[in-house]
């Protein structure tokens, strides 16, 4: 989270200015003075907002990098983001300051020869911040894949090089199709990616072979050991028990090079860009045990088949062919909190294009109920990433780290507010919304006696969440929030009653009442 201060000009106080872009919903609330009136609102349908083209904006610029293919965060609140480089060595950056440092140098161990080899995957375990555990994959040696775990060493800008423990080791044929994405699910287990072995035409045929662990998705217990094994499988795993051979630790197979995937914040679902050969690019959801096709199919058409009208594979949620690019980059559903219109959205790329694309996902129907090009790269896009606030930036493998930057209206008119006149507040209190009945927008102001971690949300007249408004910590001071309107799936919200709620430490609460009016 970025800070400014500006000064009060009604007092020598400062005002401090969180720069989050709160995408407000208007949520039906729990309306006791007027129940009746509530219930008789009618249920127009939301609508979701169209998504905007947008312009990207460079960061650490000042930070030399040396082909960039990952960023990410190590979910420890200290704000910083880590970029892998695909020769072999791992910078942390502070986001504020934007300096940085060598946090992990494996060059002298990673093989980044061939062009898709190399240090490529990063993740940091759930409780890294007790445990200081993080997992890596790269290719070594004569092209062996392999993920290992490592350890923060005393300083936290550092690993412990020495710290090496090999989890798992697969043998490359070709030196392309490495997959090499790692990310710990919202299940605690961690999540890897293997392409089909490389060269072309699945020429060593592991699309459909269960019995290697190419060509799939796997899923790891990194706390826990099995006998001969540096993990375990969990019980749970689609193949886990099987007398075929098939190898227990696949989630989903048949991919031909799931380069990057990433997990929704919000609803746990698991997406990937799986690249294509001649024709067809595509984006998946991932779900248990699913084949997605390749060799028998490349997106929705056949490739190595007569016919693959078959209803055990798993069709993607999109494709698109060469007009469009030549290789996808898988990227994030949108979380954050600064690009209001984009939320709820997956946020995609191609290698070749640079276009940068956008969809709404409609998870009830199975359709997309949205898509648009948002952006021109001016960099190759390599990789997504995403910081601790959930905000999205853009990898270039010619070194140049991008973000977009925020529409009219989305940042600062939308911000979160702690106001002070010199004097410690006395009460918690959440106040009455302004203007209320509203039809576009109103503001929310409460009031914290003490610094504090507080979680306020909006719900509707049967109690369901439709948004979370803001999850923070904060200090002392009077705050105020705007809200548009807009809910969790980035969708304008139906007019009728809602209920505003402002949790304090997890245990304190106020909830007031409001009317969105058309």
């Amino acid at each position: 989270m970025i800070f400014r201060a500006r000064r009060n000009r009604s007092s020598l106080a400062f005002i401090v200015e969180p720069l989050i872009c709160i995408c407000f919903l208007c949520l039906p609330c729990l309306l006791s003075a007027a129940p009746g009136w509530a219930q008789a609102q009618p249920q127009a349908q939301p609508q979701t907002q169209r998504l905007s083209p947008r312009e990207l904006e460079q960061v650490f610029e000042l930070v030399p990098l040396s082909q960039p293919v990952f960023l990410t965060h190590a979910g420890d609140g200290s704000g910083r983001v880590f970029v892998v480089e695909q020769p072999g060595r791992i910078k942390v950056i502070d986001a504020n300051s934007a300096t940085d440092a060598t946090f992990l140098d494996l060059r002298n161990r990673v093989n980044n020869g061939p062009g898709e080899a190399g240090l490529l995957g990063l993740a940091f375990h759930p409780s890294y911040a007790l445990n200081g555990r993080l997992f890596v994959s790269y290719t070594f040696g004569d092209l062996t894949s392999r993920i290992s775990e490592f350890h923060v060493s005393g300083d936290p800008d550092s690993a412990d090089v020495a710290s090496e423990q090999v989890l798992l080791e697969v043998a490359q044929p070709a030196g392309n199709h490495n997959g090499g994405q790692i990310d710990f699910g919202p299940d605690g287990m961690l999540y890897v990616s293997f392409g089909d072995g490389g060269a072309s035409n699945d020429r060593f045929g592991n699309g459909q072979n269960l019995t290697t662990l190419l060509a799939a998705i796997l899923r790891l217990d990194v706390d826990r050991r099995d006998d001969e094994l540096a993990y375990a499988i969990p019980p749970d795993n689609p193949f886990a028990g099987n007398d075929e051979g098939w190898r227990e630790e696949i989630w989903a197979w048949g991919l031909r090079n799931p380069w990057r995937f990433s997990f929704d914040r919000t609803t746990g679902q698991l997406w990937v860009g799986d690249v294509g050969q001649n024709r067809q690019e595509e984006i998946d959801l991932i779900r248990r045990g699913g084949n997605y096709g390749w060799n028998v199919q490349e997106g929705l058409e056949c490739f190595q088949a007569t016919t693959c009208k078959d209803s055990s594979l798993q069709a993607p949620v999109l494709q698109y062919g060469r007009g469009d690019g030549i290789s996808v980059t898988g990227g994030y559903v949108y979380r954050g909190r600064v690009l209001c219109n984009l939320h709820g959205a997956y946020v995609y790329a191609d290698f070749g294009s640079r276009s940068i694309w956008a969809i709404r996902y409609n998870a009830t129907s199975a359709a997309i109920s949205d898509s648009a090009r948002i952006a021109t790269s001016p960099s190759n896009v390599s990789s997504f990433g995403e910081d601790e606030e959930g905000e999205l930036y853009i990898v270039g493998y010619d070194g140049r780290i991008y973000r977009f930057r925020p529409l009219p209206g989305e940042d600062p008119i939308i911000t979160a507010v702690a106001e002070t006149d010199g004097e410690t507040p006395q009460a918690f209190e959440l106040e009455q919304n302004y203007p209320n009945p509203f039809n576009s927008s109103t503001t929310i102001r409460f009031v914290l006696p003490v610094a504090a971690t507080f979680e306020l949300e909006i719900h509707d007249v049967l109690g369901q969440k439709v948004r979370s408004l803001l999850r923070t910590h904060q200090a002392a001071g009077q705050h105020r929030i705007t809200w548009n309107g807009i809910d969790d799936a980035g969708r304008a919200v139906a007019p009728g009653a809602y209920l505003y709620r402002l949790t304090l430490d997890g245990t304190r609460r106020q909830a007031r009442s409001m009317v969105l009016v058309e």
